[in-house]
């Protein structure tokens, strides 16, 4: 009876049969996929969110002003527009806000800079001002200041420019942040400098006012990097954070007390390099402090690796570790958003697959890899697993065959080499490429990992262990390529396997 069952069988539920019992390979249909608005990355139609400056409302609301880019940029660029958020699920855009200058103006040219309240309620936004003419010998960049009642219209205050101090690059003196210290009784502003003999710097000055400011020198000097962009300050704990970028890439470094010393742990990176996070500052909203910055847009090639300056908005929730030391996590407000569990389905494709329940276990040897496929990746999910791999092992997720793609590409847990990477390498090529955009991980951490992947579109943002992130441009996830998991040359586990879909209606 049992045999003559199981001849009656569709065919779909023989394949997964089959396949959990490690015998033939099976296939999974595709579905439907139809892209979605981009609700958790916003971008402006045809443009792209450049460096943020993070505000938070007194209500309750994290207000993103950015620079905005385009492809198009005439000899005025980057005036200052602004998305709003709640829950970081859903922004409101409110479209420009402050506008760049005349060609004869400081800032024909709009750089980074902060917002923030007064002790008056009056409100404030310092930012960059950059002129290629260098005004009249005094430098191509300078701090500009314009106030607001409203926060969405704002006056420019010309008589407030000022120009890097002496012994200071005059035409890389950007990206001001401005704040209130209690324990110094006045507002503190840092800013990326370049010190003609220590390199890249973080600058202070002070003011009683916020018109006149006092020259205090560099907080922070690593004499390591040209610039130290995008400067933010902030505590967690009983810590201070300093973040900065450069090199396409966002660094931190760390002290117990607001003036330092701050020095760099020994992996002071958060997520990818290459643009694929970058210009990052925070902000706290409802106790929780995030990491707001940006993913590059692509490059001349799709899943290239190669990633241009600004892209879509991307944020982080930042986690304080017991040593001390930060990391990173999706915000848990998307909790609220992915609500809908997609019930598990996953069939053998290649090598030794063995499927239970939802987990899947892969075992390959030598040159050989195993792959198990788990169907249409939705436009829109965050899948969770628990990963564990053989010591120097390679693993990871595999996005392809469908019947327009049959090949699979491979974002890969690389233990071997110590980071994650997705380049658009097949899975047989991963051990013969070297990454070339990723975020380094210590594998032996822990025996096993629990993973957090968040999808939206092409964009594929993984996390690790609330520690690391690799945000991603994938292509070749979407228009109904299916998900899989694989493992290279090694063994490796995933386990209780889940895909969360946002509630439909």
């Amino acid at each position: 009876m049992r045999k003559r069952s199981l001849l009656i069988l569709p065919t779909l539920a023989l394949a997964l049969l089959l396949a959990a019992c490690g015998g033939a390979a099976g296939t999974l249909p595709d579905e439907p996929y139809e892209p979605v608005d981009y609700s958790l990355y916003p971008a402006p139609a045809d443009a792209y969110v450049g460096d943020t400056m993070p505000f938070v409302t007194e209500d309750g609301t994290l207000e993103l002003y950015y620079l905005y880019e385009t492809d198009h940029n005439g000899q005025g660029y980057h005036p200052i527009y602004k998305y709003s958020t709640t829950d970081l699920c859903s922004y409101e855009d409110h479209g420009k806000v402050l506008d760049f200058g005349l060609m004869s103006d400081p800032d024909p040219a709009i750089g980074t800079g902060s917002v923030l309240q007064d002790q008056d309620g009056l409100y404030h936004l310092f930012y960059t001002g950059h002129n290629d003419a260098g005004n009249d010998g005094k430098g191509k960049e300078c701090v500009m200041h314009a106030t607001s009642i409203d926060r969405e219209t704002w006056t420019k205050l010309p008589e407030d420019t000022f120009f890097a101090p002496e012994g200071y690059s005059t035409d890389d003196f950007r990206d001001p942040e401005v704040f209130w210290v209690d324990e110094d009784q006045c507002y503190w502003l840092l800013i990326a400098a370049q010190n003609l003999e220590m390199g890249g710097v973080v600058a202070k000055y002070t003011s009683k006012d916020l018109k006149k400011w006092d020259f205090e020198g560099p907080i922070y000097a690593p004499m390591e990097q040209y610039m130290l962009e995008c400067p933010d300050l902030f505590k967690m704990g009983d810590k201070y954070y300093l973040t900065y970028s450069w090199d396409c890439v966002t660094y931190y470094a760390m002290a117990d007390s607001i003036d330092g010393p701050f020095e760099a742990p020994r992996d002071n990176v958060l997520d990818g390099t290459g643009f694929v996070f970058y210009a990052a500052k925070t902000a706290e909203l409802n106790g929780v402090r995030y990491l707001c910055g940006w993913i590059g847009r692509a490059g001349l090639t799709d899943d290239s690796g190669i990633y241009q300056w600004a892209g879509n908005m991307l944020n982080h929730e930042l986690v304080q570790k017991d040593d001390g030391t930060l990391g990173v996590r999706a915000p848990q407000t998307f909790a609220n958003k992915f609500t809908q569990d997609k019930p598990f389905q996953a069939v053998k494709k290649e090598g030794s697959v063995k499927i239970k329940d939802n987990n899947i276990t892969l075992k390959a040897k030598g040159d050989g890899y195993a792959l198990a496929d788990m169907g249409t990746r939705p436009p829109t999910m965050i899948l969770e697993c628990d990963v564990k791999l053989d010591q120097g092992g390679r693993a990871g997720f595999a996005f392809g065959g469908s019947e327009s793609e049959e090949t699979y590409t491979a974002l890969c847990l690389d233990a071997g080499r110590g980071n994650l990477h997705y380049e658009g390498y097949q899975i047989a090529d991963l051990a013969k490429m070297d990454p070339m955009v990723y975020t380094t991980f210590d594998f032996s951490s822990s025996e096993t990992h629990h993973i957090t992947m968040v999808c939206e579109n092409e964009i594929v943002v993984t996390y690790i262990d609330d520690t690391k992130a690799l945000s991603t441009r994938i292509g070749r996830s979407t228009g109904g390529a299916h998900i899989g998991v694989f493992a290279d040359g090694c063994g490796a586990e995933f386990s209780n396997i889940t895909m969360r879909l946002p509630e439909e209606g």
